[in-house]
């Protein structure tokens, strides 16, 4: 047997370039006890934690492979909830940056999500119509509102009640009872989708619904609650509507934690900002208007006598809200978040489309305010998608490029470190000796930079149309050029001198021309530099001799334009990729085609051999990666990540690193491992990925009693859950077999009159040499509280005899009262018909439920001890020390330390 042809692995080494995704939410985050200076983004799958004072990214909370596209801080403001494309969540600490907790329900991209007032609960929506409430303290669901018929866009606790309020692109809004699970009213009457709670009219934000931002708005009129016997009647009226000044419909609304300030945006880069004026502030407001309309109905009836006049004076919504001001962004805003300071001056922090994160100030307490620009986040990334990528020689730096600019990244790093403005770049490399670089741009320019200093060295108008690709000469003493005017342009480095030195700079000089009958879109240099390859509009790659420029060979077959093309290291192949989605193998010595592969499900925009070798990368519209063997026309393996489409990618010259953009704005670097890759593994891996796929896409297990499609369950089918059924069942297994086991032992002890030591199963050994029930226990132990509901619906009937009988065993020992408690009344609830029509379990059943109640009275009776200590405790702390506990002991160290700050500060300014 010959031996196979051993590859080594490529994996993901980093995420860069990237400020914050466009689908997600920014948020403020409390860290290390400040608040307003540090911020939460989405990044593709992770979220980016920015110091915005230093303009650094200080945390990753890394996220697993779904696009993240909804963020929510804790109250308590350690921890952060995510919500993913695939309907997960996961809730991340601030302190540790680990997401321990996941919440799998929904079966669409998370659209809201919103905690109570005390951080106990978490509410999300998604696009899948759901609204699920979750129990963060015990990692669990609680329960599923359903009842909405388009995309939820908001849900929000109301504070005094135990009520949320949801809002849809069903144009609905819906009033929900937690206590009972059910939707008690609904408001309709929009016209349009609403996008966030306060649904804008045309021109208008419409105040139509009660603190739907937050209970605080109810407190401005627009809510009116009237508590009836019922305890349950909530009208709600239209208050009035306010002019905004712009013309587009309103994307976004929000208010901040102190309910006085309410802001909300269009399509365009305005942030219109109102305040909510107290009754004081309206009374105020009244009393003067009341005063002016006396005075003008006075002077209109000089005949009559003052007292005889009566003036009436109506309250409206703009008495109540007014306008603040105008925040003007850079660009178009696709998310902010709001903030008081302790100074009393607002934050308002924005995530625009240019991939940028801006933060103003605006003190909203004097008059006329105006908002200034604080701080801006703008190094880690470009304004608009890359298009360019190159490896320095040492491959160290890289070279990224797109329509405004050119950025230096150090890739040990990853930080940027020369920033140079350009005009839009389509094509770049590094000049031999990684001191300059070269750019071809879409107006059909070459751009000679110079790295030290960071200047523009020269600009040369090269070609008429766009300048599509650029080669360097294997010689390393000049390059070619293609570009949408029909020719190739032959070019050589010279140094001239400088006008503003008296040292020599570099500079290009162009030599040949060659004149071709269709748009040039790619070129490249055989590596012994006697070929040309030309990629023409006509769907065919011609070869010419370099030296003559006399045509060689023509390579003809692709459907579509050959976009992108490279040639292998000793100069025997050449691939080419089209817009076709095929890439073809060609041989350089007849021009005949090795192999057609049908290499991505949308146009293959980049091809790159591996230096050294006949392997290659492609990189597609379909958001994929793919490593090809040209020799055995094997495909290797596939590297996904990007969320949008790929433009571009390079590879290192060494082969060890690859680096690639896309239209989601993010860079990302490969690494080449020393772990070996065998094809039929890397084939079975994928199979068992496509398996875990479906088994999650299929439909969930049905629950006698519920019809088809009414599923209230929280959870949701996936791989872990039916691998922890699959857990469960092997553990009742084995307690099975270790059963009889035993019966058996002792039979043959009692027969043979003598003890026989029996052979241990090396799994309880594993455990600690535990028994068979207990094994079972630690099984439900391992299972994640998120999960477990779930993983019991999984799991078939024939196991819950022996589960019960277990249960019944371990709830007389004492021991996790909460979660057998837990698993026991899932299972009655969802096996009810089942268990009541066997007679065999009826003992079961009564012995459970003498046991469970005496227990769960014990464990109560406990807690209540504890808690009573423990205030009591506390009484006795405070009376001696006279200080607060908890929250108000808190804020005062947090006084303190501002307090001496401020006298360090004063200390310092005096010295």
């Amino acid at each position: 047997m010959g031996l196979t042809k051993q590859y080594l692995r490529y994996v993901a080494s980093a995420v860069f370039g990237l400020i914050g995704s466009q689908k997600g939410n920014i948020v403020f985050v409390t860290l290390r006890g400040e608040k307003g200076r540090y911020v939460a983004v989405p990044a593709c799958e992770h979220v980016f934690i920015w110091d915005l004072r230093k303009g650094e990214k200080i945390l990753i909370l890394q996220g697993l492979k779904h696009e993240v596209t909804c963020l929510c801080p804790s109250p308590d403001g350690l921890h952060l909830a995510v919500g993913y494309e695939d309907g997960s969540i996961r809730i991340f600490s601030l302190l540790s940056g680990e997401g321990n907790v996941t919440f799998n329900g929904h079966k669409a991209a998370i659209t809201s999500l919103k905690y109570d007032q005390l951080g106990g609960r978490l509410a999300s929506g998604s696009k899948d119509t759901d609204i699920i409430v979750w129990d963060v303290i015990n990692e669990s669901g609680l329960y599923r509102l359903k009842g909405h018929k388009d995309a939820i866009t908001q849900a929000l606790f109301l504070r005094e009640k135990n009520l949320l309020v949801t809002s849809g692109k069903d144009t609905m809004v819906k009033w929900w009872d937690l206590d009972t699970q059910h939707c008690f009213k609904t408001m309709v009457g929009h016209r349009t989708e609403i996008e966030d709670p306060e649904e804008p009219e045309p021109k208008k934000i419409k105040e139509s619904s009660p603190g739907i931002q937050d209970s605080h708005e109810a407190e401005d009129g627009t809510l009116e609650m009237d508590e009836t016997p019922e305890d349950r009647i909530l009208t709600c009226r239209k208050a009035g509507s306010i002019m905004r000044e712009g013309r587009d419909r309103v994307v976004n609304l929000a208010v901040d934690k102190t309910g006085r300030i309410l802001a909300c945006h269009g399509t365009d880069s305005v942030l219109e900002v109102f305040c909510i004026l107290s009754k004081e502030e309206i009374q105020k407001k009244m009393d003067k208007k009341m005063k002016k309309a006396k005075k003008k109905a006075k002077l209109n009836s000089c005949n009559e006598e003052e007292e005889d006049l009566e003036v009436n004076v109506k309250m409206t919504l703009q008495d109540e809200i007014q306008r603040v001001a105008n925040i003007k962004t850079s660009a178009k805003i696709k998310s902010f978040d709001l903030i008081h300071t302790p100074q009393g001056e607002l934050k308002a922090v924005f995530l625009l489309q240019n991939n940028l994160v801006e933060l103003y100030s605006l003190n909203a307490s004097t008059p006329g305010p105006q908002p200034v620009r604080t701080n801006r986040i703008t190094i880690g990334g470009h304004r608009s998608d890359v298009r360019t990528l190159s490896f320095s020689s040492d491959n160290i730096a890289i070279l990224s490029a797109a329509a405004d600019s050119i950025k230096i990244w150090n890739r040990s790093t990853l930080q940027c470190i020369r920033t140079m403005a350009c005009e839009y770049a389509l094509c770049s490399f590094f000049v031999p000796g990684d001191r300059q670089v070269v750019i071809g741009t879409k107006t059909g320019k070459l751009q000679l930079y110079d790295l030290a200093s960071g200047n523009l060295l020269e600009t040369i108008d090269a070609h008429d149309g766009a300048l599509w690709s650029l080669s360097l000469s294997p010689d390393q003493r000049g390059f070619v050029t293609g570009g949408a005017d029909k020719s190739v342009k032959f070019w050589d480095f010279e140094l001239v001198k400088d006008e503003n030195s008296t040292q020599k700079r570099l500079s290009v000089k162009q030599t040949r021309t060659l004149q071709l009958d269709e748009e040039v879109l790619c070129v490249s240099y055989s590596p012994n530099q006697k070929l040309l390859a030309v990629s023409l509009l006509d769907c065919t790659v011609k070869i010419f001799y370099v030296d003559t420029l006399k045509f060689f060979l023509s390579l003809y077959g692709h459907k579509l334009p050959v976009i992108c093309m490279d040639i292998s290291y000793d100069g025997a192949l050449i691939a080419t990729g089209s817009a076709d989605r095929n890439v073809k193998i060609w041989g350089l010595d007849f021009g005949d085609c090795h192999k057609s592969l049908f290499a991505h499900d949308d146009s293959v925009m980049y091809l790159r051999f591996v230096p050294k070798s006949h392997l290659f990368f492609t990189a597609g519209k379909d958001r994929k990666i793919k490593q090809w063997d040209a020799d055995k026309f094997e495909h290797i393996q596939t590297l996904e990540g990007h969320h949008q489409e790929i433009w571009c990618l390079a590879v290192s010259p060494s082969g060890d690193y690859v680096v690639s953009s896309s239209h989601d704005k993010s860079l990302r670097l490969w690494e080449r491992t020393r772990e070996p890759l065998i094809l039929e593994e890397e084939k079975e891996m994928q199979r068992e990925a496509e398996y875990e796929e479906s088994v999650a896409k299929e439909d969930q297990p049905a629950v006698p009693g519920e019809t088809q499609g009414d599923n209230y369950f929280t959870g949701k089918k996936t791989i872990e859950t039916v691998k922890a059924a699959e857990r469960i069942m092997e553990a009742i297994e084995l307690y099975r077999e270790e059963t009889a086991k035993l019966r058996e032992h002792k039979a043959i002890c009692k027969a043979a009159g003598k003890e026989v030591p029996l052979p241990i199963n090396p799994i309880l050994m594993a455990y600690g040499n535990i028994s068979p029930s207990a094994y079972v226990l630690e099984i439900f132990k391992g299972i994640k509280s998120s999960e477990l509901e779930e993983s019991l619906l999984v799991l078939p009937f024939s196991y819950v005899p022996d589960i019960l009988r277990l249960f019944n065993e371990f709830i007389q020992q004492g021991s996790d009262i909460e979660l057998l408690c837990r698993c026991l009344f899932f299972l009655l609830r969802i096996h009810f018909g089942q268990i009541t029509s066997n007679q065999m379990l009826v003992p079961v059943i009564e012995k459970l439920k003498e046991t469970t109640i005496s227990k769960v009275s014990q464990v109560r009776d406990v807690i209540g001890f504890n808690m009573a200590g423990l205030d009591y405790l506390k009484r006795e702390c405070e009376a001696k020390s006279e200080v607060m506990f908890f929250a108000d002991a808190t804020s005062h160290l947090e006084e303190k330390k501002r307090k001496r700050k401020k006298r360090e500060k004063l200390i310092l300014t005096v010295t």
